[in-house]
């Protein structure tokens, strides 16, 4: 079983936020002085979670992606892992981090918890532009991050580089060679808005992400348990855990043909 929307898109890729909390202050995603955070009672439990997937893998789900804010600050994001790894149906479970919380002891505990691949968000290699995009972030702690995923076997480890205005050419070429010279797959994601889509759309596509919509094949779970048909879209469905078919495939029948714009959530409520 598959579901399709009503563009004949096939909707197999979970992508979950996790947490509306990051360590980082990144200029494109987060406001300097943060936002207003949910309470623990307002974010879904981890068995809430996968009960969504398990039904969610049932209609034909099979790629799940843990996302934030940044996943790694939720406490034992490693027995979430275990948990998804017990569904059936679900044959790719991945991660988005920006790689500052991961230490060698967490990349092993979530490659040995079923986590199959991770992507590292890193928008350059120089320590002071690095330090003013994350608003005080250190480089290192990434670079870490990065080594800890390839010596814990977790593959590929993707390197998501968020390419600005201010990025230089030399920015880019010097991130592919590191890529090159550590075994690392580069992505380049064109900074987007999440208030005009439509301009977006007639941006040429020299960049890995975002892909166009007719390409969509997602849908995406807030840490507050609303599925959001499409990422730049004010709709989203409130998850009613009495009837989870029912919410996802209202979530997939909501899917408009093309995204126009997102007011209602900043990019760290969402995780991308």
């Amino acid at each position: 079983m598959s579901l399709t929307d009503r563009f004949g898109r096939r909707i197999h890729y979970l992508r979950i936020s996790v947490t509306d909390r990051c360590n980082y202050r990144c200029v494109y995603c987060m406001p300097e002085e943060g936002i207003s955070l949910k309470s623990h009672d307002e974010i879904l439990p981890y068995e809430a979670i996968t009960r969504i997937a398990g039904v969610a893998a049932r209609l034909g789900f099979d790629r799940v992606r843990l996302t934030g804010g940044e996943p790694l600050v939720r406490k034992s994001i490693g027995q979430l892992v275990a948990m998804l790894s017990g569904i059936n149906g679900l044959e790719d479970i991945s991660m988005t981090t920006n790689g500052s919380l991961l230490t060698s002891n967490r990349a092993r505990e979530l490659k040995a918890a079923g986590l199959k691949r991770i992507n590292i968000s890193l928008d350059t290699l120089d320590e002071r532009k690095f330090s003013e995009i994350t608003r005080g972030g250190e480089l290192e702690d990434v670079l870490k991050g990065v080594a800890a995923a390839r010596a814990a076997g977790l593959d590929p480890v993707k390197i998501n580089m968020i390419v600005s205005e201010g990025t230089i050419p030399a920015e880019i070429d010097a991130m592919r060679r590191f890529c090159e010279m550590n075994g690392l797959f580069l992505q380049t994601i064109k900074q987007f808005s999440l208030y005009n889509r439509k301009d977006e759309l007639k941006y040429p596509h020299v960049f890995d992400r975002p892909h166009p919509c007719d390409e969509c094949n997602k849908l995406r779970l807030t840490a507050d348990g609303y599925l959001k048909p499409c990422l730049f879209s004010n709709k989203e469905i409130s998850v009613d855990l009495e009837d989870i078919e029912g919410s996802i495939r209202c979530a997939v029948e909501s899917k408009p043909q093309e995204g126009t714009c997102c007011e209602n959530r900043l990019m760290c409520q969402i995780g991308g």
